[in-house]
């Protein structure tokens, strides 16, 4: 099994001491946070895409080039690009030059996207932004495949024998398909023979195992090898402590102001204790074994070889946090590692960062 550490780049107030933080400094937490992971031994680090308010990820290229500038292991994940909303010749531009960038440390989690402010933002409609996230999907694909491409589109002017530059680097890049609710970006998904990443943070586990089913039949449906099929799941809060009772106790705080946050701003209420939260959601709380015994019951439903933890501490204090991301790469992971199967497919080599300074000096 695989982990990656991502964030949203969620922008309010703390939610124990109500604290604001610069924008500045949640750029820098988020910075820090990725080269804490690579330091840890994380396999991947994600970068979120929202153009609404709390969150600063309007910009996931910029943030992950960054982060390529400061580590030198770790595979860069998007989650998700929200190709619905965007022209994906610029996003081929944008994530071409990453993948050059970072030397082939790419993997793009791509899906719609979610929320109203962003799509009146950008003129999408919730009639219109599967067939655009199809649509966006497809070109980009085919301009990451061909130098030359021709293309017939609805939401951007047409393509014909148009080269897009730079020529990536990875040939081609590995795309999942980000999945919430929904059976279009599953079947999206499963039509390509590309891998699917749940986002089974907000309900219970049986919405999403009724979409990976549904996957794993459109997967077998278009022809594709059932051996080569990858799932990923996320993770909806995250403290390892030695005992149960110290990782209840240190994220009662965080639940109960996080609970407050969300009656106060009418949205709906999932989980209405932080003992039904450990016990039904996808959140891994509790003492190594449990979190291990945890992750096993949602594989069993899933069969996911991937999995998400967020990077940062969410109203945890810093040093807390840390220490539960220690915890679990020290006796929850090697376990994990050993049980569970990586994807089918090789999680790309180590590739140093290419010395562009250097060969710019030479030409």
């Amino acid at each position: 099994m695989k982990f990656l550490a991502i964030t949203l780049i969620v922008h309010r107030p703390d939610p124990v001491t109500g604290v604001p933080k610069p924008t500045h400094e949640r750029f820098r937490e988020v910075l820090d946070s990725a080269l804490l992971a690579e330091e840890l031994g994380f396999d991947g680090f994600g970068v979120g895409e929202r153009h609404e308010r709390p969150f600063l990820s309007s910009s996931p290229t910029v943030v992950l080039s960054h982060v390529a500038a400061l580590t030198r292991r770790i595979r860069l994940f998007t989650a998700v690009t929200t190709l619905s909303l965007l022209d994906p010749v610029r996003a081929y531009e944008d994530y071409a030059t990453l993948d050059h960038l970072s030397g082939g440390r790419l993997d793009l989690i791509i899906g719609k996207g979610n929320g109203a402010a962003q799509r009146d933002l950008f003129h999408v409609t919730p009639e219109d932004q599967w067939d655009r996230n199809a649509e966006s999907y497809e070109v980009f694909r085919t301009i990451w495949r061909q130098d030359k491409v021709t293309a017939d589109t609805r939401f951007r002017p047409p393509l014909t024998d148009a080269e897009v530059w730079p020529r990536p680097y990875q040939r081609p890049v590995r795309v999942w398909h980000g999945s919430a609710t929904s059976k279009e970006s599953v079947d999206l998904a499963a039509r390509y023979g590309d891998p699917l990443f749940s986002a089974n943070v907000t309900h219970p586990i049986e919405p999403y195992a009724e979409l990976i089913r549904h996957y794993r039949e459109r997967w077998e449906h278009h022809g594709h090898d059932p051996a080569r099929i990858a799932v990923g799941a996320g993770t909806a809060g995250v403290h390892v402590a030695p005992t149960s009772q110290q990782a209840l106790a240190a994220y009662r705080p965080v639940f109960e102001a996080n609970l407050a946050f969300f009656e106060q701003a009418g949205l709906p209420v999932v989980f209405e204790t932080l003992e039904d939260f450990v016990e039904r959601s996808s959140a891994l709380i509790g003492s190594p074994q449990q979190v291990v015994d945890k992750v096993h019951r949602y594989h069993e439903q899933f069969g996911h070889t991937v999995l998400h933890l967020p990077a940062e501490a969410g109203g945890l204090p810093e040093d807390r946090h840390r220490a539960s991301l220690e915890l679990f790469q020290s006796e929850v992971a090697p376990v994990l590692r050993r049980e569970i199967p990586d994807p089918p497919f090789a999680w790309a080599p180590v590739l140093p960062a290419p010395p562009l300074i250097q060969e710019s000096a030479r030409v």
